[in-house]
C-alpha cells in the first residue's frame, strides 16, 4: 500500500469531492502520470532529444522538482528552497535544471524529484491549514506583485504537469515505445521511480 512518502499514492481526484480533494486529486494524477511516463530509465535514456529540441526527459524531472520547490516551498510559505537550489547561480544559470541535468544519475533525478513532492505536500497541508484555498503565497520575485491564492497556484501546477507530461509522453515512445494516457493498474501495482526493483 502507497505511503504519504509515494509520489504515485493517489490515482485521480474523486467523481464528486470538494473543491480541494478535486484540485489536489488532479495534481495527484498528473505527477502519477509524469512519474510513469519518465520512470525506470537509464542516463542515455533520460538525455535523449527528440528533434531539434534540446529537452531532455531528465531535464524534464529536475525542472518539476525545482517547479515544487519554488512553488509549494518558497513562494507559498517563505521557506528556503534548500539544495541543490540554494547553490545555484541563477543570473548566470538560469536554464540550470535543464542543463545540469545531464551531470545526474537517474537515481539522483528520481530522488530529487520525489522528495520535492514530499515536501510540496506538506507545504500544500500548509498552507491549507492556515487558510484554505484563499491561503496567498507569501513571497515574489516582486515584491509589488499581486499574491495567487493556493487555489491558482494548485492550477497552475496542474497546467504544469499536464505540459510537460505530454513532452514526457512523445519521449518516451521515442525512447523505448512505451505510450498511453494513464499509468497501468493502480499506484501501488507500478514503481515509484528510483525505487525499481
Amino acid at each position: 500500500m502507497p505511503d504519504e512518502t509515494d509520489p504515485l499514492r493517489v490515482s485521480g481526484p474523486p467523481l464528486a469531492g470538494d473543491e480541494v480533494s478535486t484540485l489536489l486529486g488532479s495534481l495527484e494524477r498528473q505527477r502519477a502520470t509524469f512519474a510513469w511516463k519518465v520512470g525506470g530509465l537509464d542516463r542515455p535514456a533520460l538525455s535523449t532529444w527528440v528533434g531539434a529540441s534540446t529537452m531532455t526527459l531528465g531535464g524534464l524531472v529536475k525542472h518539476l522538482a525545482w517547479t515544487e520547490t519554488l512553488t509549494f516551498q518558497t513562494r507559498l510559505l517563505g521557506h528556503r528552497p534548500g539544495a541543490p537550489w540554494e547553490d545555484v547561480d541563477w543570473d548566470d544559470e538560469p536554464d540550470w535544471p535543464w542543463t545540469s541535468a545531464e551531470d545526474d544519475t537517474p537515481e539522483e533525478l528520481y530522488a530529487l524529484w520525489r522528495t520535492a513532492v514530499v515536501r510540496a505536500r506538506a507545504g500544500v497541508a500548509e498552507a491549507l491549514a492556515a487558510g484554505g484555498l484563499d491561503h496567498r503565497n507569501v513571497w515574489s520575485e516582486d515584491d509589488d506583485a499581486p499574491r495567487p491564492s493556493l487555489r491558482r497556484v494548485l492550477v497552475d501546477l496542474i497546467e504544469e504537469y499536464a505540459r510537460h507530461t505530454g513532452h514526457a509522453d512523445l519521449y518516451r515512445e521515442v525512447v523505448d515505445g512505451v505510450v498511453g494516457e494513464d499509468p497501468p493498474g493502480p499506484p501501488d501495482l507500478y514503481p515509484v521511480p528510483g525505487e525499481e526493483d
